[in-house]
């Protein structure tokens, strides 16, 4: 009884960590902008047009349009090639997919479509990172240059947390964030409102408020306060990544436009900052930039186009 106890309670909270990267992923594909707007993200992806456009937004010109279907599909193998594609591509940008195949992906695998969602937006972070810091130091970026970034940032701004990992279980009280929102933004974080974090109660509005001044500057957040709460090494991941970009952001604005006006907290601008989403936002406040579109007719007998679609039908391509 005790095992199936056990087995349960995990089962539980492994159900609860899917609809939370479910939540992620999904808003954070329909805040690029693609055509394809997501309502299921694990119904919606089967097809593998939508995650061909967020490979295109991520790594343009990667995908071959005229080797793809859009939707809707009528004939299942055409299913299996653009997800074929999907899982090609993933592994030209070096993704860890052993085993892992395009049919995987039409049968609605939930851990292996987390799976690849979790490397295509830490991968789409990373470039943005790099493209920023490549028109000064020209370095890549890695997971431990992000690591490292914050911990400086934070030593610098005279405060003593450090953090060891992204899983690092001292971040649950929230301090180390807010002290990394100080260091980037002196003026943007009210101490007189932050907690010591000792409690679950007293960890949760520290948590929300690290999203509340987070979104305040223009960071793109996906993630939840329970993200912050149980260290879900992923999503702290992608909220330092974020909390970074805005700060190079900030030095790039600086170095190429005449600086913010004095007790004004800089806009974060361009395209992170047109990326942060309300927790409490409905689906319907989260509209696409571009409305889904009707089916059309063979690419040749248009102007081609990036999303150029071909008919469900042999010989469309």
């Amino acid at each position: 009884m005790d095992s199936k106890k056990i087995s349960f309670a995990e089962m539980m909270t492994d159900d609860a960590q899917t609809s939370r990267e479910e939540r992620c992923f999904r808003l954070w594909i329909n805040s690029l902008g693609t055509a394809t707007y997501v309502n299921n993200l694990f119904e919606d992806v089967r097809t593998g047009w939508v995650l061909l456009e967020v490979l295109d937004k991520a790594s343009p010109q990667s995908v071959n349009w005229k080797q793809a279907t859009k939707p809707p599909i009528k004939m299942p193998f055409r299913k299996v090639e653009n997800c074929n594609q999907v899982i090609g591509i993933g592994k030209k940008l070096n993704f860890s997919l052993v085993n892992v195949a395009g049919n995987d992906i039409v049968q609605g695998n939930k851990k292996l479509i987390l799976a690849f969602l979790w490397q295509l937006m830490r991968f789409s972070m990373l470039q943005l990172l790099k493209n920023l810091r490549s028109r000064s130091q020209g370095k890549e970026i890695t997971d431990a240059d992000i690591l490292n970034w914050a911990n400086s940032k934070v030593k610098s701004s005279g405060r003593t947390s450090q953090m060891e990992s992204f899983k690092d279980k001292n971040l649950s009280n929230g301090i180390f964030f807010l002290e990394l929102l100080s260091a980037v933004e002196p003026r943007v974080v009210n101490w007189s409102v932050v907690t010591k974090g000792e409690t679950d109660e007293d960890k949760k509005l520290n948590a929300t408020y690290i999203i509340s001044v987070a979104r305040k500057l223009g960071c793109s957040i996906f993630l939840l306060r329970e993200d912050i709460m149980e260290v879900n090494q992923k999503m702290i991941l992608t909220l330092t990544a974020s909390i970074m970009y805005w700060s190079l952001q900030q030095k790039v604005g600086e170095s190429e436009s005449t600086p913010a006006e004095d007790g004004k907290v800089p806009d974060a601008g361009g395209k992170i900052s047109n990326l942060s989403i309300d927790d409490d936002a409905s689906d319907a406040d989260l509209s696409p930039q571009v409305g889904n579109e009707e089916p059309s007719q063979k690419a040749e007998n248009h102007e081609p186009s990036p999303l150029a679609e071909k008919d469900d039908t042999p010989g469309g391509k």
